[in-house]
């Protein structure tokens, strides 16, 4: 057996066991708390499938998860640690509430501009812990959470202060034009264009990971900066434009999901999907082809706890208990080591046989 194909085997044997463990946890955790636990248990896990609209809501809480997760998945195959992700989606969200009010443009093309915008929007606010981390050595996790919390405030004063309609009773933008929305594509879900743009951009990012040059150069530099400049490969560089590639992808998801589910921007504080775009990453594997599936699920777990938070005595918050228990186990290298390097014991003691 190759050593690609042991990684393969022991990766999708200890993602199976990670998910195994999170739901018997949550199970356990429910049989404790819970006057009704097994009415919040069928609820938790059978909910989400009861109805083509529950069905709907798994895929449109995927959309935004799967655009912060492929941020994530490209800034951490540079070997960084940015958790722009996060400011980015949200500062895509108000370029993509600024065009959609002040621009006249025709329905195919109104959408497109404003992505465009949200993007680059995106890309700028991801660009200054990269480029302060090039310049300084100023650490990019101090500033890109601090940074997060900057355009929060920044992106809530623009609305407040230049683009709030003054009928709203609370915070809300003005209406966007019907042409920039983003059209449903399942009749009687709110599942719109977003999710086939989020799996086109899932592809496009793992070409560009393996298939292209600069994406080659990310994941040398990420699995070796040292041997990356020796080879002369300019690692600062390549550490800065992933980081500016995954702020454009952050921002454009931003654009989407507001253009897919929203008429006005109403957010108050930022909605946390760069958070668990991270979670999801990890999930993931950073393989950008996974983590549909791995949004998919973390989406599908939100969903089951607001369902089981309505149908029982247990709340929501429990999703975040699953979340931390996948983020740690996935994070432990030491789970599965020793059948990893055993199975590639075996396949070498095997090829010298031969």
């Amino acid at each position: 057996m190759k050593t690609r194909s042991i990684n393969q085997l022991v990766d999708s044997t200890k993602l199976a066991i990670v998910v195994v463990v999170a739901c018997l946890l949550v199970s356990l955790i429910i049989l404790m708390v819970s006057d009704q636990p097994w009415v919040a248990i069928s609820s938790f896990f059978f909910g989400p499938f009861s109805t083509i609209r529950r069905i709907g809501n798994i895929l449109e809480g995927a959309i935004p998860l799967i655009f912060t997760a492929l941020a994530v998945t490209l800034i951490f195959r540079a070997g960084q640690f940015s958790m722009i992700s996060e400011g980015s989606f949200f500062i895509g969200i108000l370029g993509a509430t600024i065009v959609g009010i002040s621009l006249d443009l025709p329905a195919g093309l109104h959408p497109i501009v404003a992505l465009l915008v949200a993007g680059l929007l995106g890309a700028i606010a991801a660009a200054i812990p990269a480029l302060l981390k090039l310049k300084w050595q100023v650490s990019e996790v101090v500033t890109s959470i601090m940074l997060n919390y900057i355009i929060q405030f920044f992106v809530i004063y623009m609305i407040n202060y230049h683009f709030r309609d003054p009928e709203a009773s609370s915070l809300a933008s003005l209406k966007i034009a019907t042409t920039a929305s983003l059209p449903g594509i399942v009749p009687g879900t709110r599942i719109h264009l977003g999710l086939i743009i989020a799996l086109i951009f899932s592809a496009l990012t793992w070409f560009f990971v393996f298939r292209m040059k600069a994406g080659y150069e990310i994941r040398l530099v990420g699995d070796n900066a040292d041997f990356a400049r020796y080879v002369g490969i300019r690692a600062p560089l390549v550490m800065v434009m992933a980081q500016v590639v995954a702020g454009a992808i952050a921002g454009i998801g931003g654009g989407v999901e507001f253009l897919g589910m929203y008429s006005r921007f109403k957010w108050t504080v930022s909605p946390g999907y760069g958070w668990t775009g991270i979670a999801v990453a990890l999930l993931a594997r950073r393989n950008p082809i996974m983590v549909p599936f791995a949004a998919i699920f973390i989406a599908y777990l939100n969903v089951g706890s607001g369902i089981m938070a309505r149908s029982s005595d247990v709340g929501s918050e429990i999703v975040y208990i699953i979340q931390g228990v996948i983020m740690l186990m996935i994070a432990a290298d030491a789970l599965l080591q020793g059948w990893r390097q055993r199975l590639v014991v075996k396949s070498a003691t095997a090829m010298e046989g031969i």
